[in-house]
């Protein structure tokens, strides 16, 4: 098991160099949107 978390691992990191190289920058992650409070009318 130790085996696959290890080789995963190296095929993040070879990914990410390889996705830096085409990209030219590290992508930026998803933002999440902000909950913005409402108030009821009642």
């Amino acid at each position: 098991m130790d085996y696959l978390e290890s080789l995963l691992d190296t095929l993040k990191s070879w990914l990410k160099k390889l996705l830096q190289l085409l990209g030219g920058a590290e992508p930026t992650p998803e933002l999440e949107p902000i909950p913005i409070p409402v108030r009821d009318r009642q």
